[in-house]
């Protein structure tokens, strides 16, 4: 489905032009050293465009002609062992990584021991990471069973990277124990520029902020890709995204990519690789890159990738030792279509308030991320962390690490609603508002969603905005948008995000 065009009533901070297409970025080296640096070339004019249609070059009557590719068209070649790829092609990609967690890792193990046998063993028990990290904290049999599936499969297979958890009562006890899949994967190494990681979670493409290929598939593609290894992939064709201008304290990633989402619509990049570039891009951590990528399933997208560079060897160091080979956009790869922002003009939208006045649950995202909450003083709050804040402003507790309450499940998981609950001046209506609060540095990380079913099948779930809910719980930085969030972001801000699309909204409580 090719993507929408422009909207006629444009936001006043971009406008429309035909635009020469230019590359930000040249082919690298495969060299595996953490100080390769990507260079860029300055941008012009802010504009958002699409790109004009490109003439057929005729075929060269001396030899092949070498096709410029981009990022994600060199990473598949490689991986599929070919000199170039076009968009559209199916290729059959050998894979680097693969990922699943509790809710399907039962389902994939099962098409696999029913395609490859009872005694099949796994491709390389190296390349598989099982992270459970969904149906957790609960008393559910069947949920509980469905951990110690992947348990009983680990040890008969000898799986290398399998984050266990035996004591639900504590999971400080569980050394094993990560949380969130798409942050443990980062956070223990197993996301690296140039290679392919597919796991059984839409939002498997937080991984392209390494600078790799990633995405989610199916129980069915991964239990094929458990016993060989490869999978049957089609090209996807490249949307470009240049980001330039200086980012502003009060805002985040997460409005950068919810920005582009409005732009493009949530189904402009359907099947579409996004692929992020500019100078504000190049000032985001690694955090916030993986913000950008993770939304792009929001927006259609087959795969973010943002391209490497001493931001992502800088965070990897010590994370793996494995050779890291990253690949870039050729300067005359050809995008369907290219935008570019002038982020310095992009303004936030805000809930303010004193105290919550509908329910609001805390869930980090990993055990790291949960400590970080107790211990990082919010700067200008006399030395209270995040954790005093919100519960003095009346959210719950912050509740183990896990992905319970963005998706719900068991009647007992974490944050999930099973009778009706009134709340005030609302949205005109009974709808609560859930925000999970991640601390990385100094960052809130709240998890904007589209209204999603959670318990009672009559209710829907809103939540807040990157910092901008946070407002909502911490009284004495309320005094406006800008000076809330100039001072919240005092130390560097480093956000990830792991949940679904949502518009942003205002709130008065």
């Amino acid at each position: 489905m090719a993507s929408s065009a422009i909207a006629s009533t444009p936001n006043p901070f971009l406008k429309q032009s035909l635009l020469q297409k230019e590359s930000c970025f040249s082919t690298a080296s495969s060299s595996p050293s953490f100080s390769h640096k990507c260079k860029r070339r300055g941008s012009k004019a802010v504009v958002a465009i699409m790109a004009p249609p490109q003439p057929q070059r005729p075929p060269s009557s001396t030899g092949s002609v070498k096709r410029a590719m981009t990022m994600t068209e060199k990473i598949l070649a490689r991986a599929s062992e070919r000199s170039k790829l076009e968009p559209g092609e199916n290729v059959w990609v050998n894979v680097d990584v693969l990922m699943t967690h509790d809710v399907c890792g039962p389902g994939t193990i099962g098409i696999f021991k029913k395609e490859f046998g009872e005694n099949a063993k796994v491709w390389d028990r190296e390349k598989i990471v099982i992270i459970p990290d969904h149906y957790i904290f609960t008393t559910d049999e069947r949920a509980n069973r469905n951990v110690d599936i992947l348990r009983d499969f680990c040890k008969e297979q000898n799986i290398k990277y399998f984050y266990d958890i035996k004591d639900l009562s504590d999971f400080k006890v569980n050394p094993d124990y990560k949380g969130v899949c798409h942050i443990a994967l980062a956070q223990e190494g197993h996301c690296r520029p140039g290679e392919v990681l597919l796991g059984t979670d839409s939002h498997t493409c937080n991984a392209g902020a390494f600078g790799q290929f990633a995405t989610g598939i199916g129980n069915t593609d991964a239990g094929f890709v458990v016993g060989t290894g490869k999978l049957l992939l089609k090209v996807p064709p490249t949307l470009r995204f240049v980001l330039d201008g200086e980012m502003p304290n009060f805002l985040l990633a997460k409005d950068l990519i919810l920005q582009i989402i409005g732009e493009i619509s949530v189904s402009g990049a359907t099947y579409k690789s996004m692929e992020f570039v500019g100078s504000t891009v190049e000032s985001l951590t690694m955090e916030e890159r993986m913000t950008l990528c993770n939304m792009v399933v929001e927006a259609g997208g087959k795969n973010g990738v943002v391209p490497a560079d001493q931001t992502t060897f800088n965070y990897l160091e010590g994370k793996t030792s494995l050779n890291i080979e990253p690949v870039y956009s050729d300067e005359q790869a050809s995008f369907i279509q290219e935008y570019k922002f002038d982020v310095s003009k992009l303004e936030p939208v805000v809930a303010k308030g004193k105290k919550v006045k509908v329910p609001t649950f805390l869930v980090p995202a990993t055990q790291k991320v949960w400590v970080d909450v107790y211990t990082l003083p919010v700067p200008g709050s006399g030395g209270k962390t995040c954790s005093q804040i919100f519960e003095e402003a009346g959210c719950d507790t912050p509740a183990s690490p896990n992905c319970g309450a963005c998706l719900g499940g068991p009647r007992d998981t974490y944050a999930r609603m099973n009778e009706p609950q009134a709340s005030e001046n609302m949205i005109k209506t009974d709808m609560r508002v859930k925000v999970a609060a991640q601390i990385k540095g100094l960052c809130l990380y709240n998890k904007p969603k589209l209204s999603w079913p959670n318990g009672a099948q009559r209710r829907t779930n809103l939540s807040g905005f990157p910092l901008h809910s946070s407002s909502i719980c911490i009284d004495w930085f309320c005094h406006g948008p800008k000076r809330f969030f100039a001072v919240i972001t005092q130390n560097k801000l480093e956000c990830t995000s792991v949940d679904f699309y949502s518009a942003p909204f205002h709130v008065d409580l």
